[in-house]
């Protein structure tokens, strides 16, 4: 299965979803807090959500239910960066457990995850997003509807092509 993004539109299958990216666009010269998303290829690596919201998915890839204290570094002075943790947490991070709903499904993109760079950019995802499709921090954002259509079919196989 391959997702493509496009010019905020999310590609998959025979549908297109309406999509939000960076705030300041797609980039293929990522650097943390930049707003950007980066351009590129890439795998779904995992997927965290909130089941006291979706209640139990059923996903053909490794994920994770998002419990109160769990984050994701996105400090690059910090030997976790782009890397999942647990609060309390001595660097930044971003907290998955929050109160708005956009962070309800996270598929993490393999985006300078093997190896990490310090500073190349953190965190970025495929999530749910705000009700005026906004840009993100350099994530890739749809509706709630659209990831539960996506998501039960995302496999250790699909890849994310993410076009300038």
């Amino acid at each position: 299965m391959k997702l493509i993004i496009q010019k905020n539109y999310l590609h998959f299958d025979k549908d297109t979803f309406p999509c939000a990216v960076g705030k300041n666009g797609i980039t293929d010269h990522k650097l943390e807090g930049d707003g950007c998303t980066p351009h590129g290829k890439y795998k779904i690596k995992q997927i965290y959500y909130r089941a006291d919201r979706l209640g139990k998915l059923s996903l053909n890839i490794e994920s994770f239910i998002i419990k109160q204290n769990d984050g994701w570094c996105d400090d690059p002075k910090s030997k976790f960066y782009n890397k999942f943790i647990e609060f309390p947490f001595s660097h930044s991070a971003e907290k998955l457990f929050r109160e708005d709903n956009i962070y309800d499904i996270v598929c993490v993109i393999d985006y300078n995850i093997n190896p990490v760079t310090s500073g190349k950019g953190s965190a970025i995802f495929l999530h749910i997003a705000h009700e005026d499709f906004r840009g993100t921090e350099g994530c890739i954002a749809v509706s709630l509807d659209h990831l539960l259509k996506i998501v039960p079919k995302i496999n250790n196989e699909t890849e994310i092509d993410i076009k300038l």
